[in-house]
């Protein structure tokens, strides 16, 4: 077990290195302190875990500079304190996620796909960081979407039994289809490319919402959304392609936060440039430097796995 002086000097480099833009004696420093030894190594393995696991760190950690050393041993309590907690509980990084979706049958990593032929003859594809269930029974066609995002394509069932997709959030029943869902902490988002389905929320399933080909809707545990027109190349994902008409560059990053590994992140100075293109997933790095070449912005690798866009 790593003990506390190990994790926060991880912390305390982790602001140092983040808060303000590091010099190349503070880079070379860090360096230094990794070859040390193998526990700080792993104990800055932890913090970019975490980072990963949660999102993001202490949002005042995250800004481009902290003035004063007081500001800066907050930020690094706060780091360290959230460190102790996930070496304490024994819980592990990856706590957050449920058993049943660690122990999926389908699963893909960050920047992954899977193409997958279904009992029946039908498909489904599972973008990044996917995992899924499927259960077939003489009464019923079920998939289990735990968390990520798949493309459903449904095969005639001479047995006549329904296709049903069950999400944290409620189900949606496929009427012969090719619909896209996605599914988050908090809502679920239902894309229907031809024919039909039916959403209903888990703690409301007497209502119900038919979505036909070319609408999207969300909902959540209670409510459903309002449908609304297919967003144009909404299933780009499973070729490879991500369609941008004009978003702003935080909405982009957050997309491709999906795609790769490690911690990607943009300061509020460059966060609302509008961006349009389509670009390739399979690497999300040549998608940062096509950005660096367009748009006023420096991309900085403090790792390989931790990233951030800035003002150039």
């Amino acid at each position: 077990m790593l003990d506390r002086k190990v994790l926060e000097a991880a912390a305390t480099w982790y602001v140092q290195l983040n808060a303000a833009l590091p010099s190349q004696a503070d880079r070379l420093g860090w360096e230094r302190w990794m070859a040390q030894d193998a526990r700080h190594a792993q104990a800055w393995a932890r913090v970019q875990k975490l980072q990963q696991q949660l999102g993001v760190l202490p949002c005042d950690v995250a800004l481009p500079t902290l003035a004063g050393a007081r500001a800066r041993r907050r930020a690094v309590v706060k780091v360290l304190g959230l460190l102790l907690v996930t070496s304490a509980t024994g819980l592990g990084l990856h706590a957050s996620e449920p058993w049943p979706a660690r122990l999926a049958q389908l699963r893909t990593g960050k920047g992954e796909r899977r193409l997958v032929q279904l009992a029946d003859g039908g498909r489904m594809t599972l973008n990044t960081d996917s995992a899924v269930d499927v259960s077939y029974t003489e009464q019923l066609r079920e998939v289990h979407l735990y968390h990520g995002e798949i493309l459903i394509e449904t095969a005639h069932d001479p047995a006549g039994r329904a296709f049903i997709v069950h999400t944290a959030q409620g189900s949606i029943r496929a009427l012969g289809t090719r619909f896209v869902v996605r599914g988050g902490a908090e809502y679920c988002q239902v894309r229907v490319q031809e024919h039909a389905v039916e959403m209903r929320p888990a703690l409301a399933p007497q209502h119900m919402l038919r979505l036909g080909a070319g609408q999207q809707a969300d909902f959540d545990r209670q409510q459903l959304g309002q449908p609304q027109s297919l967003a144009p190349d909404s299933d780009a994902w499973v070729h490879g392609m991500l369609s941008v008409p004009d978003w702003p560059l935080h909405a982009l990053v957050t997309e491709l936060q999906r795609y790769r590994p490690g911690v990607l992140s943009c300061s509020e100075a460059v966060a609302n440039l509008r961006v349009t293109g389509a670009f390739r997933l399979d690497d999300t790095d040549i998608i940062l430097q096509n950005l660096a070449s367009s748009l006023p912005i420096r991309v900085r690798y403090l790792t390989r796995y931790w990233v951030r866009i800035e003002a150039a």
